[in-house]
C-alpha cells in the first residue's frame, strides 16, 4: 500500500472515531463498537484535535462529520416527538413520558457534542442550556399533568422525574380536582 493510501485510511479511521466522540460516546464505548483497541481511539481523538487546530482541511472534515452527527440528533428528536405524539393519541402514556426522557437526553447529548467540539462559545451554550432548562420545564409540567389525570401511573412518573431531578427536587403533584 503506497504511503497515500496509508494516509487516507489513517485519516478514515480518525474521521470514524472523531464522527462517534462527538455524537457523545466516550473511548471505551467506541473501542467497542469500531474494534479498535481503547488506546488507540484515544490517540486518534488526541491526534484529531491537534490536527484540527492546525489544518483547514481537517478542520473541514471535522465539521462534516459534526453536521452530520447533529443531523443524526435532529432525526432522532424528530422521531422522538412522533412517538409523543403517536402515544398520546393512543393514550399510551408510559411510551409518552419515555420518549419525553428520551427527548431531553438527545437535546442534551447533542448540546454536550457541539459544546465538546467547541462550537458553543459561552454565550451560545448559556441561551442553549436556558431554552433546553425551558423545554425541560415544559415537559416535566406535561408529566404532572398527566399525572394528575391518571393517578394509576402517577408513582411511576414521580419516580421516573425524580430520577432526572439531579438537585434533589422534591416532585410535587396536584390532583386537578384539589385545584
Amino acid at each position: 500500500m503506497s504511503a497515500e493510501e496509508n494516509l487516507v485510511k489513517h485519516l478514515d479511521e480518525v474521521n470514524k472515531v472523531v464522527e462517534e466522540y462527538l455524537k457523545g460516546n466516550d473511548p471505551t464505548k467506541i473501542s467497542k463498537q469500531l474494534e479498535i483497541p481503547r488506546t488507540r481511539v484515544v490517540s486518534l481523538i488526541t491526534e484529531w484535535q491537534h490536527m484540527a487546530a492546525d489544518n483547514a482541511a481537517i478542520r473541514a472534515r471535522a465539521k462534516e462529520a459534526l453536521a452530520a452527527a447533529d443531523k443524526h440528533y435532529s432525526k432522532l428528536i424528530s422521531q422522538a416527538y412522533e412517538v409523543i405524539d403517536e402515544a398520546g393519541t393512543n393514550g399510551d402514556l408510559r411510551n409518552k413520558s419515555g420518549a419525553i426522557k428520551l427527548v431531553m437526553d438527545l437535546e442534551s447529548k447533542r448540546i454536550d457534542m457541539l459544546q465538546k467540539a467547541g462550537l458553543l462559545e459561552n454565550k451560545e451554550l448559556a441561551d442553549e442550556m436556558m431554552e433546553l432548562e425551558r423545554k425541560q420545564d415544559v415537559l416535566v409540567n406535561i408529566l404532572k399533568d398527566i399525572a394528575s389525570d391518571y393517578p394509576e401511573i402517577r408513582d411511576e412518573i414521580m419516580r421516573r422525574l425524580s430520577e432526572v431531578s439531579d438537585n434533589g427536587e422534591a416532585v410535587t403533584i396536584v390532583h386537578k380536582e384539589d385545584e
